[in-house]
């Protein structure tokens, strides 16, 4: 599934080494079974459309989301904002929220920035094709 929804953009931008799309089985294992966090599946009705994983970044109340994806079928009908607001419901003690998207796909940056996420000045140059670009959300 994770392959599934990252799989355009690895085409796309050609991003070998960070993209979702191409990690290896054993980290997406090591970030299920993270203790200092949680890999959440999205249902729509019974339908699993997708996943979360949120870790702690730095003390208690700070975390770390990535990756969040939907698959393609059940992209652009509101269910990440939805799963975001979720997951600040389901963690009232966090006080910042950071995550990192690809500069180049407007439809990501316009999601995080409509939900209260800032941009940062930090940016890391993928290829010739991308940017990883960071935000950051403090509550």
């Amino acid at each position: 599934m994770q392959v599934e929804s990252f799989s355009s953009l690895l085409e796309k931008y050609k991003d070998y080494e960070t993209s979702p799309a191409n990690e290896r089985i054993e980290r997406t294992i090591s970030r299920i079974n993270n203790l200092d966090g949680g890999f959440y599946k999205i249902f729509v009705n019974t339908n699993l459309v997708g996943a979360i994983c949120i870790s702690r970044k730095e003390g208690a109340s700070k975390f770390w989301i990535s990756p969040m994806f939907i698959i393609p079928n059940y992209q652009g009908n509101g269910i990440a904002q939805k799963v975001l607001i979720l997951i600040e419901e389901m963690f009232p003690e966090i006080t910042t929220l950071e995550l990192a998207t690809i500069l180049e796909e407007e439809r990501n940056c316009f999601l995080y920035e409509k939900m209260g996420y800032i941009r940062t000045e930090f940016k890391n140059k993928l290829n010739d094709k991308a940017t990883l670009i960071y935000y950051k959300k403090e509550r």
